[in-house]
């Protein structure tokens, strides 16, 4: 297991064969390189599942962030090319106790190291996680930076102090105030047709998501119900939506502070006026509160993980659900109100889903119009799955505003 070292110990607790992990505040924990040896930095953040750890890896949301596994052992099952949830690994690094020596699994096509160094990304492991974690979890996430191989080197060729370390780490952005949707977009639209029982008929509904760090699962969950979903980047201007004439509009997950998101809002203000069914997932739901005219903030650790129970406050339904957030809604929870944008002009809006371990806000539900959203990830790479209702739910909603609009158009005929 690797030490933990106070800043002020010298630069002789390590040599250049470890790997250092230097936080914001000081702390100083050396382990062994994992994975890429180099100089990585970002906001340093803690996951409390015990697998889907390739989905955790590729999710774009965590984009500018180093993850750290509460899990000790990691990489039992190494990785394959079906379960990542985009192109590449989105982690700023990563942070695990034991990685496992071998992979056994019958669907592994490679071992998580070799991912992690054929993507770049810089690593460390035999530390103490549940020490850092605990930390993490009284002082809040924080930047922090893995150093290894020659990062730990200067230019003259003598070992780095923690200090130059430090400095590094405390020159690196924060969370907080960044904009980084645009990063993680797709640079071209694509479309995923209907699956399964759907596959070869005519679309139930066609849906316009907007990809601000989008899992591939969240498509496939809306293709499996017989969705034509028209992925689209982050760019995309409502006069685009438009002209796909959708059946509904869905706004991604993604990274971030949705404080720096105002085209979005003010793309999704569009889209609500247009009468739209909207759905929106995690950071699409942020954007949802802010069109409504709620705040957000900036979460002291965040929510990351497989087992967070969410309450469906529509149903009584108590949910364990997957979560990847460090910002929430801060809408009152409880009651129903007027939506506070432009003296309620979305009229009514309630708070639908609450976590139970400290009652953020994990869903809004209008009232007056066809939106709703989630804080959390319903199509659930890699489980649980109880949350998958919600697709059936945004499903049925644009099938009934679709049936109003019929409705009202063959009135309007006879008249």
């Amino acid at each position: 297991m690797g030490v933990w070292v106070n800043q002020i110990d010298s630069a002789s607790a390590f040599t250049a064969d470890d790997a250092v992990l230097v936080l914001e505040d000081g702390q100083v924990y050396v382990g062994e390189p994992y994975g890429a040896r180099g100089e990585t930095r970002g906001e340093i953040v803690f996951s409390t599942a015990m697998t889907g750890y390739q989905e955790t890896l590729t999710d774009p949301s965590y984009d500018r962030q180093i993850v750290v596994q509460t899990f000790p052992h990691i990489g039992d099952t190494g990785v394959n090319d079906e379960d990542p949830e985009s192109s590449r690994i989105w982690v700023a690094g990563y942070v695990v106790r034991d990685p496992s020596p071998t992979v056994s699994n019958w669907r592994a096509d490679g071992t998580l190291d070799n991912a992690l160094v054929a993507d770049g990304i810089v690593g460390i492991s035999h530390i103490d996680t549940r020490r850092l974690v605990r930390h993490l979890r009284d002082a809040g996430v924080m930047r922090a930076g893995i150093f290894s191989g020659d990062a730990l080197v200067d230019a003259d060729g003598e070992p780095r102090t923690i200090e130059s370390l430090l400095a590094d780490v405390r020159a690196t952005p924060q969370m907080k105030g960044m904009s980084l949707y645009d990063e993680v977009s797709t640079d071209e639209a694509y479309v995923i047709e209907p699956t399964g029982e759907f596959e070869g008929r005519e679309p139930v509904a066609t849906v316009a998501a907007i990809d601000l760090g989008i899992k591939a699962m969240t498509p496939h969950r809306m293709a499996e119900r017989g969705c034509r979903v028209h992925v689209l980047p982050s760019t995309t201007t409502f006069e685009q939506i438009e002209a796909l004439n959708p059946d509904g509009v869905f706004f991604s997950n993604g990274p971030g502070d949705p404080e720096q998101a105002d085209q979005m809002v003010a793309l999704l203000r569009r889209v609500l006026d247009a009468g739209y069914p909207f759905f929106g997932i995690c950071f699409g739901n942020q954007l949802l509160g802010r069109a409504l005219g709620f705040g957000t903030y900036k979460l002291k650790f965040g929510h990351r993980g497989v087992n967070q129970p969410v309450k469906d406050v529509t149903t009584g339904k108590v949910e364990v659900t997957a979560h990847n957030h460090g910002f929430a809604v801060d809408a009152p929870i409880g009651q129903t109100v007027d939506a506070p944008f432009d003296d309620g002009r979305y009229g009514k809006v309630f708070v639908s889903h609450v976590d139970l371990n400290d009652d953020v806000v994990e869903g809004l539900q209008c009232v007056d119009i066809p939106a709703f959203s989630v804080q959390y990830h319903p199509e659930a790479a890699a489980g649980p799955h109880d949350a998958a209702y919600l697709f059936d739910r945004f499903v049925a909603m644009m099938n009934d505003a679709n049936a109003k609009n019929a409705k009202e158009e063959s009135t309007n005929a006879q008249a």
